[in-house]
């Protein structure tokens, strides 16, 4: 007799990596100063972060914090559309609208939730999403969410401009469309094809949605996204992000036009029916961004110091995906020797991600490094000393 949970009873390939004593996931962090962190008792270089500008340990970003929740207390106990609406959620929204070159700001109560409060809300019955087959798991479920309420739910080849005009060109001009992509995609570092996107969409009769949780903070001028990076913010019609990793928090955004902003308020389920961002959250990514924003310099140095990685992996013979955002991907290929080799440099002090299928595509597992303004010279160079003797070790460089 079939029964719910035995697929769960089947799934063993975690238990067979623990066995072997590769499993890198869900180790506890017991203490974080940024560049490094306290896991298991001992310290480590972390490489594995998305803290891009390290100010989850900021002095400034902690007081804000720490005010927030003396004055509001620990949380707002209802809907920003009711009783969890505080000036603090206004204030944000305000600065990041500024910050980003849009009209209008709606936050949202994490990063994740964030493309289900736009994309369903905005694409209904007989219109098109068409998204990049390697979007972020947020997107895929919005527009998941979007083709089960009766949207038309298409997608193109990974960055394949080609692809989207062949999609686009199938669906009636006059038809209402969405483009949804990530700025900087996740797994990889890459930036979109953005002028070529905006070129095509412009074409056809589309909207665009930029997901720019891994641009904000590292692309264009002072860390202000992928539509900047390539001078096309007035072209960009929602910008979405979180505030996960440069804004040292949690939750998520997106800027628009007044109109569609005003849209989303009164009619997004994951807005009304979820409670508000908290205030010691929201405060903290307040403070972050006066951070970002006054210093632009902390940009440049993120970028340099993903840059030197770069070049230093690639140097001493590692297969790296090229890039110019602090993702830096080293290709290893087979699960087992990215377990393998993520143990023996979590042994060796430095701990980075291990991704496999189906996380990556198959033959694309990888060690993926990310990096920090906050990183100095000494922990950059003791991450490339570390990745060079095992890679010496398992054969993989000489």
């Amino acid at each position: 007799m079939s029964d719910l949970f035995n697929k769960c009873t089947a799934f063993t390939r975690a238990d067979d990596v623990k066995a072997a004593g590769f499993y890198p996931y869900f180790r506890p962090i017991e203490q974080n100063e940024g560049p490094v962190v306290r896991i298991e008792g001992r310290e480590v270089i972390m490489a594995g972060s998305n803290n891009y500008h390290g100010l989850t340990t900021h002095p400034k970003v902690i007081e804000a914090a720490e005010k927030a929740l003396k004055k509001y207390g620990t949380g707002c106990s209802g809907s920003r559309y009711l009783t969890g609406t505080l000036d603090l959620h206004i204030k944000l929204e305000e600065k990041l609208a500024d910050f980003l070159g849009k009209e209008s700001c709606l936050l949202f109560s994490t990063g994740y939730q964030t493309a289900q409060g736009i994309i369903p809300v905005l694409v209904n019955k007989g219109e098109y999403v068409i998204s990049d087959k390697d979007n972020h798991a947020s997107i895929v479920s919005g527009t998941l969410l979007a083709k089960a309420l009766l949207a038309e739910f298409l997608r193109y080849k990974h960055n394949d401009m080609q692809d989207l005009e062949r999609i686009l060109s199938s669906v009636p001009l006059e038809a209402s469309k969405l483009v949804a992509t990530d700025g900087v995609f996740s797994t990889t570092g890459e930036l979109v094809e953005l002028p070529k996107l905006v070129e095509l969409c412009k074409k056809y009769n589309a909207r665009i949605l930029i997901d720019d949780a891994h641009s904000l903070g590292v692309a264009g001028a002072g860390g202000r996204g992928t539509a900047s990076e390539f001078g096309l913010a007035e072209d960009v019609d929602l910008i979405m992000g979180t505030f996960s990793k440069t804004l040292a928090s949690l939750g998520g955004f997106v800027v628009s036009e007044k109109p569609v902003i005003n849209y989303l308020k009164h009619h997004s389920p994951a807005l009304i029916f979820s409670a508000s961002p908290t205030p010691s959250s929201v405060a903290a990514a307040d403070a972050a961004l006066d951070i970002l924003w006054a210093e632009p310099e902390r940009v440049t140095k993120l970028l340099n110091n993903a840059d030197k990685m770069r070049k230093g992996f690639k140097d001493m013979g590692f297969n790296v995906l090229d890039g110019k955002t602090p993702i830096v991907p080293v290709i290893l290929g087979d699960d087992m020797l990215v377990f393998k080799f993520w143990r023996k440099l979590y042994d060796a002090g430095v701990f980075v991600n291990a991704f496999v299928p189906p996380g990556v595509p198959q033959n694309l597992s990888m060690l993926r490094t990310s990096y920090m303004a906050t990183h100095e010279d000494v922990h950059l160079n003791k991450i490339l000393e570390v990745f060079g003797d095992i890679g010496k070790e398992f054969g993989l460089i000489s």
